[in-house]
């Protein structure tokens, strides 16, 4: 090999390294097949906590599809594989590990951290590319960058409050009628751990998600400019 030909493989193989978009569409589909087969599983081994979990987060991840077209907005492949990372990772952790009776939700202390922190943002994502989409629509709505970090901030840590709720109450459900439990709290220690990783996720995404959902906070204005000069 000569000189320029080592120079040109230096070159061209980082790039082969890259994540591409085709990849990330490549991974996207993995992943909901993925999530399909534990549908399945679930179902199959009558284990309504895993088929309803990852069914659920199957269908989340059809959302970017749904937007694109009954509202034409589009999401990057990017953001797609951001949605349906945190949904498989969540559907994962509820599938019992073969041969120790345990999930990664139960047996793995940091697993509820992992998924709460990336739901959260994905919470934080599209509050936020919905505000930043509403001061472009609108002259008479101007959040500065602090009081913006600030909204996303307490949305996320408000919806992480109505979420422990809804686990607590699908939790005495399911005891009262003696179902399997969709949704698990370990105690008030967990609770609070969650509203934290729930905070962290909001902060990352309050912080520098604002370059990331440019695009998709254009194309909401857009769509609200089209719709109030159709009306």
């Amino acid at each position: 090999m000569t000189a320029s030909e080592r120079t040109d493989h230096r070159e061209t193989a980082p790039r082969q390294r890259r994540l591409t978009p085709a990849r990330q569409r490549t991974i996207v589909r993995v992943l909901q097949a993925s999530l399909a087969a534990m549908v399945a599983v679930g179902v199959l081994s009558g284990n309504g906590g895993v088929a309803v979990n990852a069914g659920v987060g199957l269908l989340v991840t059809f959302l970017p599809n749904l937007l694109s077209r009954r509202f034409d907005v589009t999401l990057g492949v990017g953001l797609v594989l951001w949605i349906t990372t945190a949904m498989f990772l969540h559907a994962l952790g509820t599938l019992t590990i073969p041969g120790l009776d345990v999930s990664l939700y139960s047996g793995t202390w940091w697993w509820d951290h992992l998924t709460h922190a990336l739901s959260s943002s994905l919470v934080a994502g599209a509050a936020l590319a919905t505000l930043l989409a509403l001061q472009q629509y609108s002259a008479a709505i101007r959040l500065p960058p602090r009081l913006m970090f600030l909204a996303i901030l307490l949305f996320v840590m408000a919806f992480g409050v109505v979420w422990e709720l809804l686990e607590f109450y699908i939790g005495v459900s399911a005891q009262l009628f003696g179902t399997g439990e969709v949704l698990t709290q370990y105690g008030l220690d967990d609770t609070v751990l969650d509203l934290f990783y729930n905070s962290l996720g909001g902060l990352v995404v309050a912080t520098f998600g604002a370059s990331r959902l440019a695009d998709v906070s254009n194309q909401l204005a857009n769509r609200m400019t089209a719709r109030g000069a159709g009306r």
